[in-house]
């Protein structure tokens, strides 16, 4: 059945189709490269993101990203540096996490022109809170994420300002108690917009269902936490610094391990992962795709996309996107 969509939305695109947005001296024509492959998935609008890294290549890559400013690129998503040093940090390298100040978020911000839109980081660090009102008062959004936030924390953040919830479910200490936890305090506050992975490597289909019920479809948005390995065939890659390997398997993990380093799935996809996951309509998935991600940083969905969606398989095939 050929259907007609708002153009999708994607806040966490941390590279594509073989062009990794961490590495400095990316060129304009690799970053128009990148968003026009993200384009063929449906994408009209999305958020370079960037990770961990050491200050100067931070800036060099929020510098390149400026430079090239196609018109799909809502702004930066800065994931980092302000995050938890244990174990909840992923793949982020410990030691580039530093203490959340203003001075520091001002530097970062000067050397992106004042692009960065969105900052994911952990409510317990020192002077996150501090930060966190900063953001918010300035109208730089803020997601937690990678953190090992007690609930009073998490609900702190939110007083304090955070609005949004980075790859919820991910990014948290694997032994986590069964209640109460930051994942619970998360799916509970209203104020909270989640951000998940359907890819099905970060979430079993019957956690995402059962997350995407707790929040509501109209506060869940699908993001892809996208690498240089998505939209490109089985290989190594990088993200940043780190040596990464898209698998058979459809994973990005550290090579040789079981360790995921972001993804390899494109919103399109997420999109029809999500609706066999969670039972729900296209008309319900999709905003999840394009209208409420947008919302979250200020815009709206932008452009159309014409697919092929096949409800009984959950196939869903972008045959072209217009406008925007």
């Amino acid at each position: 059945m050929r259907v007609e969509l708002a153009g999708f939305c994607d806040l966490q695109v941390n590279g594509f189709a073989g062009v990794d947005f961490n590495r400095p001296g990316l060129s304009d024509e690799q970053l128009e490269a990148a968003g026009e492959a993200l384009r063929r998935t449906g994408v009209t609008h999305f958020l370079p993101t960037l990770i961990t890294a050491p200050a100067e290549e931070f800036a060099a890559c929020a510098r390149a990203l400026v430079h090239w400013s196609g018109p799909a690129m809502l702004g930066i998503h800065a994931e980092g540096p302000y995050l938890s040093p244990t174990e909840a940090r992923g793949v982020h390298p410990a030691k580039h996490i530093v203490p959340a100040s203003i001075e520091d978020f001002r530097r970062r911000q000067d050397a992106a022109k004042g692009r960065i839109v969105l900052v994911t980081l952990a409510p317990e660090v020192p002077g996150a809170l501090t930060l966190v009102e900063h953001l918010a008062r300035s109208g730089v959004r803020v997601a937690i994420g990678h953190s090992n936030a007690t609930p009073a924390q998490v609900r702190d953040a939110v007083r304090a300002g955070a609005t949004l919830s980075t790859h919820l479910g991910n990014g948290c200490a694997p032994g986590l108690p069964r209640h109460p936890n930051l994942i619970w305090e998360q799916l509970a506050a209203d104020e909270l917009t989640a951000c998940f992975i359907a890819d099905g490597h970060h979430l079993p289909a019957a956690t995402l269902k059962s997350m995407v019920r707790a929040k509501t479809p109209a506060r869940s948005a699908l993001v892809t936490d996208a690498t240089a390995g998505a939209a490109a065939p089985p290989g190594p890659y990088t993200l940043g610094r780190l040596a990464i390997e898209r698998d058979g398997q459809g994973r990005v993990v550290l090579p040789g391990t079981e360790k995921l380093a972001g993804s390899a799935l494109t919103l399109d996809q997420a999109v029809a992962r999500a609706a066999r996951a969670t039972g729900l309509g296209l008309d319900e998935v999709a905003p999840m795709a394009s209208a409420i991600p947008a919302a979250c940083v200020g815009a709206s969905a932008a452009g159309r996309v014409v697919a092929e969606w096949d409800a009984e398989s959950f196939s869903l095939t972008v045959v072209r996107v217009d406008g925007a």
